[in-house]
């Protein structure tokens, strides 16, 4: 197995908003509806922005698969790449949600654009709950369980990276420590 270079801060956080950004252009460009008639030039930015987002999550992906095959020890990359699983689950959650609105309304109280299902997909991550957006009808309910439950188990599964990133650790430290004596 080839050894792979560790990778800084500066670095992680800069892929951590290169995903962010193409996770955004990928949702707020998605054609839904496309028909080329008025505002033509606006549709073909946001088709470009789509385009875009698409291909730079592919790429992102590609990059994190490949780092991960390379060292699926480091606690960085499973970390990584379970904060892109959430970042991309919570986009394709959005536009469910958004989607749901718009092909059987009433499914939401106060969801009408792709930012307020975008807001409450992420208001539902976070287990807040303002109130100002919540499921009504059925299905709404349903998808809305489980994106829940696909939450606790992303956060869940985070928890389980971290601690054992950090009993490695510990457990490298004593035992250095030990062989130090």
């Amino acid at each position: 197995m080839k050894s792979i270079a560790p990778v800084s801060g500066r670095v992680r956080g800069l892929r951590n908003l290169a995903t962010l950004v193409c996770a955004l252009l990928f949702y707020y460009g998605l054609p839904l509806g496309f028909e080329m008639g008025h505002n033509w030039a606006g549709k073909l930015i946001g088709l470009v922005a789509f385009a875009a987002g698409v291909a730079g999550l592919s790429w992102l992906t590609w990059w994190r698969v490949s780092r991960y095959m390379a060292d699926p020890q480091a606690a960085s990359g499973r970390v990584e790449g379970v904060l892109f699983a959430l970042c991309v689950a919570v986009t394709f959650f959005a536009l469910y949600y958004y989607l749901l609105e718009q092909r059987s309304p009433g499914q939401f109280d106060g969801l009408s654009t792709r930012t307020d299902a975008l807001y409450y997909t992420i208001v539902t991550l976070g287990t807040v709950g303002y109130g100002d957006v919540h499921a009504v009808g059925q299905a709404a309910r349903i998808a809305t369980m489980v994106q829940v439950v696909f939450d606790l188990v992303v956060i869940g599964t985070l928890i389980a990276v971290v601690s054992t990133s950090v009993t490695r650790r510990v457990e490298s430290a004593a035992a250095k420590s030990g062989e130090r004596d």
